[in-house]
């Protein structure tokens, strides 16, 4: 299983990834800037004070967080069938 092991904020809603299978680079998030929870980013320093959570969440202060795992799929362009393939065999559907 691949874990989230680096974030970087990069300007515009755009952030740098680094997993532990080698995958790397950038996601854009700006489809979600400005709506809900992610007013927060509103000024470029709420975007920048971006971290890596205790359970490989990417976090912003206490109110935001987004997932590792989806975002991986974001970065990778792959099916959650072919990182988890419990859910193939089980015929889940993501």
């Amino acid at each position: 299983m691949f874990k989230l092991t680096d974030v970087e904020p990069r300007g515009k809603y755009r952030l740098w990834l680094r997993y532990s299978d080698g995958s790397e680079g950038e996601v854009d998030l700006s489809d979600k800037a400005g709506k809900g929870v992610f007013h927060a980013w509103d000024d470029e320093p709420g975007f920048d004070s971006v971290r890596l959570g205790k359970h490989g969440e990417v976090v912003w202060g206490t109110e935001v967080d987004l997932c590792g795992d989806a975002l991986y799929l974001k970065l990778t362009g792959k099916r959650p069938e072919e990182v988890f393939p419990a859910l193939q065999q089980s015929g889940a559907r993501a």
